[in-house]
């Protein structure tokens, strides 16, 4: 029994031996860093120009909609490597493949609704 819960005495040494090599490099970051504040060091920095106008603006819903969707087809290619593998040492190559054509199916469904309702046209 005591080796059982001499694994989690090790990955709590180890948890806590991360955590305090973390804090340490801080620590050491803020001790030695030079601090000398100017006012053009606290400006916002935009390509060596002044910043002009305010820092908050609007941003259109539709760039996260072409993120959130790239995000899911980006997915779905991680997907398919191991499932090349599974298929050529599967005993049953038919049911592993209706696996894979329900999965593209999902997402073929989920990329028309995404055309049906506009949403990839970028104007």
């Amino acid at each position: 029994m005591s080796g059982y819960f001499w694994q989690y005495g090790t990955i709590a040494a180890l948890s806590i031996f991360g955590v305090a090599f973390v804090a340490v490099a801080f620590l050491f970051n803020r001790l030695m860093r030079p601090r000398k504040p100017h006012r053009e060091k606290l400006t916002t920095y935009e390509c060596g120009i002044d910043p002009v106008g305010e820092g908050w603006s609007q941003t259109q819903v539709r760039y996260y909609i072409f993120a959130f969707l790239f995000v899911i087809f980006d997915v779905e290619s991680v997907f398919l490597f191991p499932w090349a593998v599974v298929f050529e040492r599967s005993r049953n190559p038919g049911l592993v493949l209706a696996e894979m054509v329900v999965f593209i199916g999902v997402l073929a469904v989920g990329l028309l609704y995404a055309w049906r309702k506009k949403v990839l046209e970028w104007l």
